[in-house]
């Protein structure tokens, strides 16, 4: 009997102990689902619109950042803020870094030349933030509009605030990840990144 009961402990001990792991990640992915799914940008004026990389194909964005960016353009042409900050380096074997191809976007868009700027370093989320704190001391840019994917915005904006950068979200108003297969990809990649993010803080 001591024996079964000391079995039957130990199970309850982690039925609860998977529960609860289960309504913290459950809890964690609703947080991530919240986050993309409000626009802080609304009546927001700032000093740019950083606009994340994402892959690119030779001199064409790819359908991902394609959104990216042609939302950061809205934002622009609305009035929400006179620069637009593109990131993203170059991918293996590229030609063009991601900020360039962007940029050329913009430019053929009719974006004036003096209202972009880029870097061509970065290669991860964290990177591309970095390099925009960078661009924005240098430009002496103090708060910010960053530009991603829904389900990426909560990590943009935790990593903006890890590095001091004074930002609100404006996630695209679409996603081109559109199956649910992709986009609970997503939002698992996602959910591992905020509990990494945890145990290595960004810097």
């Amino acid at each position: 009997m001591p024996r079964r009961s000391a079995a039957g402990s130990a199970f309850l001990a982690l039925l609860r102990l998977a529960v609860a792991c289960a309504l913290w990640l459950g809890g964690v992915a609703a947080w991530i689902v919240h986050v993309g799914g409000r626009d802080e940008a609304v009546g927001v004026r700032a000093d740019a619109i950083v606009v994340l990389g994402a892959a690119a194909y030779d001199a064409r964005p790819s359908p991902v950042f394609t959104e990216r960016i042609r939302h950061g353009l809205a934002l622009y042409r609305d009035g929400h803020a006179p620069r637009l900050i593109f990131t993203g380096g170059y991918g293996f074997g590229a030609r063009f870094s991601e900020s360039q191809v962007a940029r050329r976007y913009a430019l053929r868009e009719g974006v004036p030349a003096d209202a972009i700027l880029i870097e061509t370093l970065s290669r991860t989320t964290q990177e591309n933030l970095v390099q925009a704190r960078a661009l924005m001391l240098e430009h002496d840019l103090r708060r910010v509009i960053v530009v991603s994917d829904p389900l990426h915005m909560a990590r943009a904006l935790r990593l903006s605030r890890a590095l001091g950068i004074d930002a609100v979200g404006s996630p695209t108003p679409s996603t081109r990840f559109r199956t649910a297969r992709t986009q609970w990809t997503f939002l698992a990649r996602e959910v591992y990144f905020f509990h990494r993010d945890l145990v290595i803080p960004p810097r």
